[in-house]
């Protein structure tokens, strides 16, 4: 599985943000590119520890959905979102897409950190698995559109 800590993984989501524009069409899903771009914000920032979003603690969540955010299969199209992590308002291009990129790269530049604080949903990752769930998001809605 990639993670956005291995140094081409990061360079090639770089690339692939870069090949974004606000006139991308999405090729599933309800949210703008602008919308996906604030909502792909979200992880990075429960990481990142700056917001938690109110979540808490949800053993089901745990058992049933923790593995599927870092393990081999892609997420599926159309799967549901996360109600704190839905957009609904419209959202700016340009300052969503230099917004993502800066948590990105704020993310990528603690690549050598090995202790992290637990997620407030879904408990305690590793390292390996927190960049392998930062990059399967990104990867799926890149995909989205067509990037």
């Amino acid at each position: 599985m990639k993670s956005l800590f291995d140094a081409e993984t990061y360079s090639e989501t770089r690339n692939r943000l870069d090949k974004l524009s606000e006139n991308s069409e999405k090729l599933w899903g309800k949210m703008t590119v602008g919308q996906m771009l604030h909502h792909c914000q979200g992880p990075f920032n429960i990481i990142l520890e700056k917001d938690d979003y109110g979540q808490r603690p949800n053993f089901l969540a745990k058992l049933f959905f923790k593995k599927m955010l870092y393990n081999d299969t892609p997420f599926r199209k159309n799967l549901p979102t996360a109600k704190f992590l839905k957009e609904s308002e419209p959202k700016y291009f340009n300052t969503e897409k230099e917004n993502l990129i800066s948590l990105l790269d704020e993310f990528e530049s603690q690549r050598e950190r090995e202790e992290w604080k637990a997620h407030p949903g879904f408990g305690y990752f590793t390292k390996q698995q927190w960049g392998q769930m930062q990059y399967k998001h990104l990867d799926h809605h890149l995909r989205q559109f067509g990037v």
